[in-house]
């Protein structure tokens, strides 16, 4: 059973940055595509971006393209979101996910997609 854990959460003024991490354990994921997704108080859990088993694609929500940018060290098996000119929107909580199927490209993941989650990491922005 693979374990994820984010870090790298935290308090940030608005415009700031952070750089999250997602440690994984007991499995490794270099065969599978990865993502982040985010929920906040109130509202379901939403996609937030994605990266191919290789590294070699990526695919954003709306809201983050040109801010976001995910990736990946296989051979650490660690996946990464650095997040730039961050709002008060971006508060949430941030949960690293692995796809459910090997060999798995980028795209738009929803919830059935996904095998494993993460617990997550607390982001806040303020204003």
């Amino acid at each position: 059973q693979v374990q994820l854990v984010e870090s790298g959460g935290g308090l940030v003024q608005a415009g700031g940055s952070l750089r999250l991490s997602c440690a994984a354990s007991g499995r490794t994921l270099s065969m599978y595509g990865m993502g982040w997704f985010r929920q906040s108080p109130g509202k379901e859990r939403e996609f937030v971006a994605a990266i191919s088993w290789r590294g070699d694609n990526t695919y954003y929500a709306d809201s983050v393209k040109g801010r976001f940018t995910i990736s990946r060290d296989n051979a650490k098996n660690t996946l990464y979101l650095q997040m730039n000119s961050l709002e008060p929107e971006d508060t949430a909580v941030y949960h690293c996910a692995a796809h459910r199927r090997i060999l798995s490209g980028s795209y738009y993941y929803t919830a059935e997609d996904i095998g494993s989650w993460g617990q997550g990491t607390q982001v806040t922005v303020s204003s």
